[in-house]
């Protein structure tokens, strides 16, 4: 039996491989950023064969790394930045558009125009979702209604869509020459074209974003005994591995953070925050503006599905200051200037870059700094940033809490800004609860790696996988009663500042 397990985490910003032994502990990894593409105010791209390219590099950097081959890989999972869409013709392996990021506002009309069309509760019954910019539908209809030539080349079969993980998985399966055209239920669950119920694409809702049914990808389930296919010899592997596990990213960290009984739930820091609370296989509708959601389908079980609380900007609002403003060379030396002060200087930034998801939904609104005065300096801002990430998820929490009645009695966060201890402070102060750091806080691509080994008989149970999970930090929170709600009522009133800066037609 091979002793490892690969996973390939293609991200937002970057992609990684990682390795992983029965343990669950990491081996060895290889990651690389690539571009954000930005040709307009609100658009946000990537170009997919660069993607590709790092996923190749990564994989081969990784093995060379810890000295493995494929030979001792017993499977490989994907996860993936989800909602972002890929659309490629099969015969050239070539995109006819570059992939359109989750984070892309350009389809805020297809949103709003099905909401006023009445549709919108519609979508929202059937796929749990209701219409927004963060979903793949309304991507998928830009690139057809825009890009010349390609519902032409839809309707003739030279014309696929994926989520990134259907591109890297029928990219290493062979591309042109026969690769594998699947995505899993979690992936297929962003997109506003499943039905949560049957767990396949529906033409009603197929209909309404006038999507040819021939362009989309099988649906499997998360962790399939069936592989989803295998990788050619000649590829970045250099030889045959089962592909057979594959989630979206937060669902990967759910998994990974082994939130398998109802009512567990994780919170991911990355480019933005994404906590999900399982619910087991119960589909609960949200009257709280969270997203209703496929959270893993493991082999022949039963669908488990969460309730999700997705938030735009959170540590991209770090690189903004990085990159846009030049306020600091590193992202983490945010940590050391939001400890240059001791509070926010009255200040708050909402960073509703990409307008307020959950709870608010609302594409209207754009970041703003408020509370300003010739007092605040570059520390405060640092400090109102991380603390925007906090009340956020204080934002998602309570509307988890009121559509689900569960109080948390612990957080389970995971991501790279768990690396930052200052924001986790905040966090555990800003909640009212305690907030448990994991030993592999990349909890992301062990998830996909639990995924495919369970498919393949590497681990055989989810209790098996529990035994993995070790807590490495714990926070306390410090704050009292007067000082959570006072922060978080200024917080409630720089987020109404917000709203109708953008008008949506």
């Amino acid at each position: 039996m091979s002793r490892y397990i690969g996973a390939i985490d293609q991200g937002t910003t970057s992609t990684r491989f990682m390795i992983f032994d029965h343990a669950g502990a990491e081996i060895g990894r290889h990651q690389l950023e690539h571009e954000q593409i930005l040709p307009q105010a609100g658009w946000v791209e990537h170009d997919p064969e660069e993607v590709w390219e790092r996923a190749r590099t990564v994989i081969r950097g990784a093995l060379s790394r810890t000295g493995l081959t494929a030979a001792d890989l017993a499977a490989i999972g994907v996860t993936n930045q989800r909602e972002t869409t890929v659309v490629w013709n099969p015969k050239t392996g070539r995109p006819w558009y570059n992939a359109i990021v989750w984070q892309d506002t350009r389809t805020d009309r297809i949103a709003e125009a099905l909401k006023r069309s009445g549709k919108g509760a519609l979508i929202q019954s059937k796929s749990g979702l209701p219409p927004a910019t963060y979903f793949s539908g309304g991507k998928i209809q830009w690139i057809l209604e825009n890009v010349e030539g390609v519902r032409q080349a839809a309707e003739r079969g030279e014309a696929l869509f994926g989520t990134m993980d259907s591109w890297i998985i029928w990219q290493l399966t062979g591309g042109p020459d026969g690769g594998a055209h699947v995505t899993d239920v979690t992936n297929a669950s962003r997109t506003m074209l499943m039905d949560l119920e049957t767990l396949a694409w529906d033409d009603e809702l197929l209909d309404l974003f006038t999507i040819p049914r021939v362009m989309l990808p099988e649906i499997r389930p998360s962790s399939d005994t069936t592989p989803y296919g295998i990788s050619r010899a000649a590829g970045p592997l250099e030889g045959e591995v089962p592909i057979c596990g594959a989630l979206g990213d937060q669902q990967a960290a759910t998994v990974g953070q082994v939130c398998y009984a109802p009512g567990e739930a994780k919170n991911t820091y990355g480019t933005g925050n994404f906590m999900l609370l399982n619910t087991g296989t119960e589909i609960v509708p949200s009257k709280a503006g969270l997203l209703t959601t496929a959270c893993y389908k493991m082999n022949g079980d039963q669908a488990i599905y969460a309730l999700e609380g997705s938030i735009a900007v959170t540590g991209s609002a770090v690189q903004w200051l990085r990159d846009q403003m030049g306020i600091i060379h590193d992202a983490a030396e945010i940590e050391t200037l939001a400890n240059s002060v001791t509070d926010n200087g009255g200040m708050y930034f909402v960073p509703a870059f990409s307008g307020l998801f959950a709870p608010h939904w609302r594409s209207d609104a754009r970041g703003v700094m408020v509370g300003l005065s010739r007092f605040n300096n570059k520390g405060h801002l640092a400090r109102a940033t991380l603390e925007a990430i906090c009340y956020q998820t204080r934002d998602v929490l309570d509307a988890m809490v009121a559509d689900s009645g569960v109080h948390l009695e612990v957080l389970k966060v995971d991501g790279g800004a768990t690396a930052n201890d200052t924001l986790m402070q905040l966090q555990a102060d800003i909640l009212g609860v305690p907030v448990v750091r994991p030993v592999v806080a990349e909890t992301t691509s062990l998830g996909a790696a639990y995924a495919a080994g369970l498919a393949v008989g590497f681990w055989n149970t989810l209790e098996e996988l529990r035994a993995n999970w070790k807590a490495a930090h714990r926070w306390e929170p410090r704050w009292n009663e007067d000082q959570r709600e006072s922060g978080y009522a200024g917080w409630k009133k720089a987020v109404s500042r917000t709203l109708e800066w953008v008008e949506v037609q």
